[in-house]
């Protein structure tokens, strides 16, 4: 014990440093809590062994993955399940059974490995989970819809991986067992998983709503309970039956999370520096206790199952499971591009192995090390250059912020994002907010007057904010907060008094009068009513962008000499210069800082900005 508790305590340091560090250098956490941990294992300095903890490893790593889980369901809200509900249930249904079949082929065909052991390597690495999933999205800003199915995935397939494993492991592996009692077994642990974990959850809102209101401190009340909820589902549900505990925690944080409870908001924090914390030990013990000799001895063999896992099931998984406008293709690339896997695959192939070794070490080498070799390499490879990764295909756009949820804020919103922009709406009117979340959108809730509510949208990284609300003061004061303060590219407002013009134009801020602008469609519609149509059905098969010339790839150029590299369907309409727009003919020469309106099929216009992107 003496020697236990000082290395322990260093690990808690040294993971909560790294992960201090990881954020400001926007590089995934995991990355270095892996990079310690084999620093601090057998292969390097071997401080922490298997050995160090002996029996206990096991339920602290169990009791570990709970919190975590549990924290990962508890902010799984039903809007941002929504924002993805058909991608994420593919995901999990679809995606998951297709992933455990292709691996399990993989590691058949190209290990050699009997069907049972392949089975269970398959259902192991099922799982993403969100000790991975999360890191990244804390440094990896993608549109809400990406982030929702992704974090889904993580969260469910973590579970059943755990669960599914278990029950092949017991069936097929050191048992004898058929398909329908394997099956049972599954079905059996999901069922005591779920119920504990609603049971626990209902009971601590239960005791929230009553108890909570009267206590000294009401929110650290509320933080006590949320986590004895959680180590009470995943304890309670254990003694059942094993590994659901995992389906508990995930069940219980799921209800908990959208039940409303008081103190809700300290809660999530709570729940974040706790995990920060858990996340580091476990992380850093796990990856303590990598074999390489074991892995190494896979050979090319094991290289072979990591590219098959990568590179070919990940993308068919995603471009089967993620369908529909709400995605693009980068983001469906980005996806599939990024699948690490984490810690529920390495805790439970690491008790299986325990439990083979005596028996069979051939088996209990070819799990462990085909396990750590997928983990090791998604983890360094997929989560150590995710932000390369999303930056390469483009996924992480600058936000447009819209202050203001009404019937304007949500036609624009709906404009932009069938246009692939990543839009937050911001909102302070509860039955709006959550009006525009019903419909999809990605909003966060307060007074766009307030600097910090706009900081906590994303106003540090927008490129665009559009006061959109009813209230000229409010439009105002917003405009004024993304000009001084946040730098904002563009700042763009509703004015709904054409007095008050002048004092939006006096910030340099784009001022769009309401009475003019609604006089101006009326005149559209009178004179020129095909092309309003086609202005006002914008994203449906057609499009019009402009882009500005910063580069040599276009300056100094004709438009006739960039004619051909023009797709089909797309024409230059309009160039800017000094303020001054001019349709321009074939002799045009393009300058740098010239602003181009392109305008065509929406297909051709995006092939012509990628094509012409002032950032090539």
């Amino acid at each position: 014990m003496s020697n236990v508790l000082p290395i322990v305590a260093a690990v808690l340091v040294l993971g909560i440093a790294v992960q201090l560090v990881a954020r400001r250098l926007r590089i995934p956490s995991v990355i270095f809590l892996m990079l310690v941990g084999v620093a601090l294992g057998s292969e390097g300095l071997g401080i922490v062994t298997r050995q160090l903890f002996g029996d206990a490893l096991a339920p602290i790593v169990g009791l570990s993955v709970a919190i975590i889980v549990f924290d990962g369901a508890y902010n799984l809200r039903r809007e941002r399940i929504r924002e993805a509900s058909r991608a994420a249930f593919l995901l999990v249904t679809v995606g998951a059974l297709l992933t455990f079949v292709g691996i399990s082929a993989a590691v058949y065909l190209i290990l050699g490995a009997g069907w049972q052991l392949s089975l269970l390597v398959g259902a192991l690495l099922v799982a993403t989970g969100p000790t991975v999933i999360t890191p990244i999205l804390e440094v990896v800003k993608v549109r809400e819809p990406v982030a929702a199915a992704l974090e889904t995935e993580g969260i469910v397939n973590d579970v059943t991986a755990a669960i599914a494993a278990i029950a092949v492991f017991e069936t097929f592996v050191v048992g004898d067992g058929g398909v329908v009692e394997g099956f049972f077994g599954f079905s059996f642990r999901i069922g005591v998983g779920v119920a504990v974990g609603v049971l626990v959850a209902v009971s601590v809102a239960y005791i929230m709503e009553r108890v909570v209101a009267t206590a000294a401190e009401p929110a650290q009340a509320a933080r006590f309970l949320t986590l004895g909820g959680a180590v009470a589902a995943y304890g309670g549900a254990e003694a059942v039956a094993a590994e659901a505990g995992v389906a508990a925690a995930a069940a219980g944080g799921l209800v908990l999370g959208n039940l409303g409870v008081p103190h809700d908001d300290e809660i999530e924090v709570f729940g974040r520096d706790l995990t920060l914390i858990v996340l580091s030990f476990v992380f850093i013990s796990l990856a303590a206790i990598i074999e390489f000799d074991v892995i190494r001895d896979l050979g090319i063999a094991g290289i072979a199952v990591v590219v098959s896992v990568t590179l070919v099931v990940r993308p068919v998984v995603i471009f089967v499971s993620v369908r529909g406008e709400r995605f693009t293709n980068d983001e469906r690339l980005f996806m599939s591009a990024v699948g690490p896997r984490g810690i529920i695959p390495a805790s439970i192939a690491t008790l299986f192995a325990v439990e083979l070794s005596p028996a069979a070490p051939e088996q209990a080498d070819v799990l462990v090390g085909t396990v750590f070799l997928v983990i090791l390499t998604t983890v360094i490879l997929q989560a150590g250059f995710a932000r390369q990764i999303a930056e390469g295909f483009g996924v992480t756009p600058m936000k447009t912020i819209i202050v203001g949820g009404g019937r304007v804020g949500r036609t624009l919103a709906e404009r932009l994002e069938r246009r692939g922009e990543f839009v937050v709406i911001v909102e302070d009117e509860e039955e709006i907010a959550e009006k525009a979340r019903t419909e999809g959108y990605t909003v966060h809730v307060g007074d766009g007057e307030d600097r910090e509510v706009l900081r906590d949208a994303g106003a540090e990284d927008a490129k665009t904010l559009v006061a959109a609300t009813a209230d000229d003061n409010c439009n105002l004061l917003a405009a004024q907060h993304a000009k001084s303060e946040f730098g904002i590219e563009r700042v763009i407002a509703r004015v709904n008094q054409p007095t008050n013009v002048d004092a939006f134009d006096a910030l340099g801020v784009r001022a769009i009068d309401a009475a003019l602008a609604t006089a101006w469609s009326i005149d559209n519609e009178i004179e020129r009513p095909e092309l309003a149509h086609w202005m006002n059905d914008l994203g449906d098969g057609h499009d019009v962008q402009e882009i500005e010339v910063t580069s040599n790839r276009l300056a100094g150029k004709r438009i006739a000499d960039i004619d051909d590299a023009i797709p089909d369907g797309c024409i230059v309409a309009e160039v800017t210069r000094d303020g001054e727009a001019e349709v321009p003919d074939g002799d045009f020469v393009i300058e740098k800082g010239d602003h181009i309106t392109l305008l065509g099929r929406e297909d051709a216009v995006a092939e012509a900005i990628r094509r012409f992107h002032p950032h090539d």
